[in-house]
């Protein structure tokens, strides 16, 4: 949720680290003064997009995911898919998701946040199938393809991790 410019404050007393943080509808950078411009401007932005996932994520709370999962498994596993928990985390910059079938644990990339409602619940419809066939077998994904906008799920996700890559 991006409001307004980017104020930058250089300081020299500010040796190497770059901090972002919001004051008010302003979006406040402090950064070291002999920081080359090009090198600010890239670290500013990957640091706002941080904080963005991180204001966004608290608007869709773990509990609001443990629901979701729980009437996705409802829908399309006549309610066999039972996580024992249901998380956003921050550590997943390569998957979009992770299951542990042993504590039957479900974790979304918080990169999730802020994309279309149907390709969250598609990553959420693969990590619980997993707690059905934990493998990528054709049964896995005859589970997960009944989900009706899978296909195009996974091309949105597709045509993400290309822009990102």
């Amino acid at each position: 949720m991006h409001v307004g410019e980017i104020e930058v404050r250089r300081s020299a007393r500010r040796k190497r680290s770059v901090q972002v943080r919001r004051e008010g509808n302003r979006t406040i950078a402090l950064v070291p003064a002999n920081l080359p411009q090009a090198e600010a401007d890239e670290v500013i932005a990957r640091l706002v997009e941080r904080l963005e996932r991180r204001e966004r994520r608290n608007t869709v709370s773990d509990a609001d995911l443990t629901d979701r999962a729980a009437e996705l498994s409802a829908i399309y596993f006549n309610g066999k898919a039972v996580p024992a928990a249901v998380r956003w985390v921050s550590n997943q910059n390569s998957r979009w998701g992770s299951c542990t079938t042993n504590d039957k644990s479900i974790r979304l990339s918080d990169r999730l946040i802020g994309m279309p409602i149907w390709v969250v619940d598609y990553v959420l419809i693969h990590e619980l199938a997993h707690l059905i066939e934990a493998n990528h077998s054709a049964r896995f994904w005859s589970l997960v393809d009944a989900y009706p906008q899978a296909e195009r799920a996974k091309g949105f996700l597709e045509g993400v991790s290309h822009r990102q890559g």
